[in-house]
């Protein structure tokens, strides 16, 4: 299987040649981007938005919850890499006294904290969008 980045960009050039190819078919000639960027400008019609905004794709919630729990497992398994360089950095620092490596493994750890600090904001993120995406009621 594919890069998922190029198939979700495959997919979105299908859907705006689709919607172009609908759109030109309304009235004979082909859409220019003026009229594009009018339409995406114009207020949208009442009761497609209501429609939209109150039955969220319960697909897209699945595959976002799909999405928000594998953030979750990395976000587990970060913070036990982060436990394991603890302990290894005290282990070569104190019990192997190489002076060398403390500096190597000590850039690891902060990476690694840095990198557990992002991942904890983005699903906090996630996991708002996620509730949004949940059909009231």
């Amino acid at each position: 299987m594919g890069d998922p980045r190029n198939v979700a960009h495959a997919k979105k050039v299908s859907q705006e040649k689709h919607h172009k190819d609908k759109s030109s078919a309304k009235g004979g000639a082909p859409v220019s981007v003026a009229q594009t960027a009018a339409e995406k400008s114009a207020p949208p019609k009442t009761g497609e938005v209501a429609k939209t905004d109150q039955q969220p794709d319960a697909a897209q919630l699945e595959k976002s919850l799909a999405v928000l729990s594998k953030l979750k497992e990395l976000e587990f398994h970060s913070r036990a890499n982060i436990e394991k360089l603890a302990e290894l950095s005290l282990t070569i620092e104190e019990e192997l006294k190489q002076k060398n490596f403390a500096e190597a493994i000590g850039a690891v750890y902060s990476a690694q904290d840095a990198f557990q600090s992002k991942i904890v904001s983005l699903i906090e993120a996630y996991e708002a969008e996620c509730a949004r995406l949940k059909p009231a009621g």
